[in-house]
């Protein structure tokens, strides 16, 4: 870890760009301090993904968890959009603030498409333009090549390439580093911790940056398809942009501190402190989902012979924690008239909360919910 050269700048036109060096090698792990945040974030890990085995149901809590990280995700790019906006109807969203919701909805639906691919196709070039593809599709940076690798010259940072914080390797070198990326992931011969690993695919792609535009939300994506492709995570539900978010600048400094000073060992502790922190919380957030299933569950049982009816909305509820009486009409298959009578019922528990404040097109959240994720 000691002798880790990240790699050098070489000369262009006018400007230089940073050329990483391959990954795809021997490692020795020398670091007693590493080692043992290693051991820890592995028993935190095992420990959530143990809880999320034995839940059931878990499929309709998995969405919020993934809505959460999409939303974290965009907003480190700029994206302005919360988690009760991001449930809204599009129509239901301010028209200035739409852009900013679709781009939420396509990291969701790029993490779930790539999630259902991983059972067909391994952790991949492939796989990773398929996801930019669905990522980019028909929101800002649509032009910009969705699901295929860059063929001209990027930056990160500055107005242009001559004050740019950070300019990426030329595009004629991506495709040979997306490659080594890809015999890393799937190098057998030498064993390297798959935590680190995931570590080091997420600095090695977003130092590649092989997209015109999308690269910071797709490389956070990868590290929980890595984490399921290789089997430490059997569901999805390990997230970390809610963590980068929170130390945005730690997690920019510490990946050009690699970059330039060589530091690995840095990245990797404040990695490992990331997947530490995040798998207790979500730990955490299983555990209250399940006591506050417990509590509902208790309340619609005095409601009688509608308490079918009650549980039908529930089951709705915690996959799209946002519905209105129309909605709770559908799922219950009830009339209009008591589709009202169940929302009340709802609100009178303290299960619901109207948002809205008009007295047509009511909308309503399962708050106590929702404040978990929040």
């Amino acid at each position: 870890m000691k002798s880790f050269q990240s790699g050098r700048y070489v000369q262009q036109a006018h400007y230089k760009s940073f050329q990483p060096n391959p990954i795809n090698r021997a490692w020795v792990l020398d670091d007693m301090a590493l080692l043992q945040l290693l051991g820890q974030a592995d028993r935190e890990l095992g420990r959530l993904d143990m809880y999320s085995e034995y839940i059931p149901n878990i499929d309709l809590f998995i969405r919020m968890h993934v809505l959460k990280e999409a939303t974290q995700s965009s907003k480190i790019e700029g994206t302005q959009t919360n988690m009760e906006e991001a449930l809204l109807e599009k129509e239901d969203v301010a028209p200035e603030r739409r852009d900013d919701w679709e781009e939420v909805q396509n990291y969701v639906a790029a993490m779930n498409q790539a999630v259902e691919r991983l059972q067909t196709l391994p952790f991949s070039a492939r796989l990773i333009r398929e996801t930019h593809k669905t990522l980019m599709q028909g929101v800002r940076g649509k032009h910009k090549q969705p699901g295929e690798f860059r063929h001209s010259q990027n930056w990160i940072g500055g107005a242009s390439i001559n004050d740019a914080v950070f300019v990426p390797p030329s595009h004629e070198t991506v495709g040979e580093l997306i490659a080594d990326i890809e015999k890393f992931v799937h190098n057998e011969q030498h064993y390297f911790p798959e935590l680190l690993k995931a570590a080091l695919v997420h600095y090695q792609f977003e130092t590649i940056h092989p997209f015109l535009d999308g690269n910071g939300r797709v490389g956070r994506l990868l590290i929980t398809l890595y984490l399921v492709n290789r089997g430490i995570l059997k569901q999805p539900v390990l997230y970390l942009s809610d963590f980068f978010e929170r130390n945005r600048q730690l997690y920019y400094d510490n990946l050009m501190r690699t970059r330039e000073k060589n530091d690995l060992l840095q990245w990797f502790k404040f990695f490992l402190v990331g997947v530490i922190e995040t798998a207790k919380s979500s730990t955490a957030t299983f555990d209250n989902i399940l006591k506050l299933q417990k509590q509902v569950e208790a309340q619609l049982q005095t409601l009688g012979s509608r308490t079918a009816n009650a549980q039908k909305v529930m089951y709705y509820l915690y996959q799209h924690p946002m519905i209105d009486a129309s909605m709770a009409g559908e799922v219950a298959g009830i009339s209009p008239a008591s589709a009202y009578k169940l929302i009340a019922d709802l609100e009178r528990f303290g299960i619901l909360k109207e948002i809205t404040g008009a007295k047509r097109g009511k909308i309503y959240t399962f708050e106590a919910y929702l404040k978990l994720f929040n």
